[in-house]
Parts: C-alpha cells; structure tokens; sequence
C-alpha cells in the first residue's frame, strides 16, 4: 500500500506492507524519513532532537553554508557523487555529501509498495535512479539503483548512502556487526569530545583510545559516554554491517555490494556531539561508502570509480529487520 501525505510541510509517501513501513519525502533528497519495524512498532532511523524544519525554514545555525548540514535531521539520505567534505572537481564545486540528498527528486508509484525515485546531476554528468520497494515475505526494503554517464566523456564519481540509527532501536548494550577485518580513524575530529585515537589502523574491534586505552567498538554505549567520533572499517569479509539490539530481540542488517562500496562508516556521535548544529545527538551511522576520500581525492588515489561516457552501473542494497535470540556471552 502507498499512503501520500506531509510531514513537517513536506510531501510525503509511506509505503506499507505488514512487517515494514518506510517514508520518503521527494523534495528533500528523496530521503526514507522513517523506517517502522512493525512487529515492534519501532522507527529504527535517527530523528534528531531539534526536529524536522518545514520548507522554507531559515538554516541551522553552525551549518557553515552546507546544504546537507542546514536541514539535516536525521534519517537516510544518498551521497552522490561524493561524499564527505566539499571538493572542486574538472572546475566544479561539488558540496558537502555531494548534491542529490538536498535537490528534488522525482518519485512516482512503481507498485503497491514500491516507488520509482530519479534525479539528473548538476554538478556532473550523472543520471541516478533507484527502485525502492518492499519485500513480501520479509521485513526488507530493497533498493535496485543504476547510474548512467549521460555526458560525452568519461566521468568520475564515489557515493555512499547514510543510513543512521537512532532511538528508541539504539541505545546500550546495542552491538555493532560489520564484516569487516580493519578499522581506521581520520587525522582531525568532529570535535574535542572524540574519545579514539587518530591516525589508528588496527583489526576490529578493538581501538585505542586518545586516553590510555582500548575500547571494543562493537559494544554501543549510552549518551552517557559523551563521545563523537568517526570510524571508517574496511577489508570486508561480506557487504554486511548488522545492529542488534537484544533488549528488543532485533537486528537491522545492511547488505551491499562490496566490491562497489569498499568501506563501512561507522559515524559515531554518541552524545558528545556538542556543537551546532548536530548539538544534542546521540545515534550510530552504518554507511556504505564507494570511497572514504571526497571526489577529488579518490580520483587522485585511483579509488573513485570511472563510468564511460554512456556508461551505466547497477547495483543494489537492503535494509532488512530481523528478530534475534541473543546468545549470552559466558566469557
């Protein structure tokens, strides 16, 4: 079933099976503002503290002219055809998590709970779609997404998608499950209330700490622990990345193609997010990402991909809700 409405001034389109709901709203990135697992009744995004602004509404203070930062409240949003900081590409300004999450897309019905999303770059010679529909059988949103070069020449792009968590779904003794053998963190942080070690390359899950110390990363801390870090995990074993919570007998699991997306952000702003305007967060990102490198630099690296004039790529990617039966560590 699809249900057309508004939220917070915005269109809005739900879809709905009896397992899952998801809502989108066209005008802003084609987001998934909320993601209800129905057996629990519980919305497994982020909604952020300060709410949702309606259209029109002035920018978040401390957004530094970032689109993506003046409206942003939480959710799922595409990155494409970068992601991370802005970048100046073959003459081009390419903003902050590139442009398609803050521009209008056109969606329409593909089915009785299905939607055909699709939007023409401007920044780069780039046509993305996406199929979204949910599965059946299943507590599934699946997403069948294609990109096509519609330029003359060959072109470069990376993407990520930034799909964060959040509460009631996230809070401790939530686990952390990504198929990935590395983690690194950057050279900077967000801000002062990072609580890992920069410039570490180590085997998950232990980190060090910027104190004396390791942490285990899987184990999700309350907000009480007033921390804000990002965490890039790569040399992954499968394109997976799973939350569970064992309080609720749940598990949100990404899965993905992981010769495409190589690397699995783990933004990490875990109540320590204290300046504006992600003041007041506490939520976890499990974000596939082609590149941890905005555009220009990965194409620098080699480690954006290349798509030739004309050139199209598929891919596709699921969220799927599941129940688990907690194993209990006797260790």
């Amino acid at each position: 079933m699809l249900v057309e409405h508004s939220v917070a001034g915005w269109r809005a389109i739900t879809m709905v099976t009896d397992l899952l709901s998801a809502t989108v709203l066209p005008d802003r990135g084609a987001e998934i503002h909320a993601l209800v697992d129905r057996a629990v009744g519980v919305d497994v995004l982020f909604h952020a503290p300060w709410g949702l602004a309606p259209p029109g509404a002035p920018p978040r203070e401390g957004a530094g002219g970032h689109a993506f930062l003046e409206r942003y409240a939480g959710g799922w949003q595409e990155l494409f055809p970068s992601c991370d900081p802005p970048c100046r590409y073959r003459g081009r300004t390419i903003p902050f998590h590139g442009e398609v999450a803050t521009r209008a897309w056109a969606v329409e019905s593909a089915g009785e709970a299905a939607l055909d999303c699709a939007i023409t770059c401007e920044t780069a010679p780039f046509r993305l779609e996406r199929r979204m529909r949910l599965a059946n059988d299943r507590a599934a949103l699946v997403l069948d997404e294609t990109v096509t070069n519609v330029g003359d020449e060959p072109w470069e792009l990376t993407w990520g998608h930034h799909i964060v968590l959040g509460p009631p779904f996230l809070q401790a003794g939530c686990r952390l499950e990504p198929a990935a053998r590395t983690l690194e963190t950057g050279q900077s942080a967000w801000e002062d209330t990072a609580r890992l070690a920069l410039g570490q390359r180590r085997s998950w899950p232990v980190a060090a700490l910027a104190t004396d110390g390791e942490v285990d990363l899987s184990h999700v801390p309350g907000p009480e622990i007033d921390s804000h870090d990002d965490v890039y995990l790569t040399d992954l074993l499968a394109g997976e990345v799973a939350v569970v919570n064992p309080s609720l007998g749940r598990t949100v699991r990404v899965r993905f193609d992981p010769g495409l997306f190589r690397w699995i952000v783990a933004w990490q702003p875990y109540g320590g997010a204290h300046t504006l305007p992600l003041r007041g967060t506490y939520a976890l990102g499990i974000e596939p990402w082609v590149a941890r490198l905005p555009l220009a630099e990965a194409a620098a690296a080699g480690e954006a991909i290349t798509l030739e004039a004309g050139g199209r790529l598929t891919t596709a990617l699921e969220l799927v809700l599941e129940e688990r039966i907690d194993v209990v560590d006797e260790r």
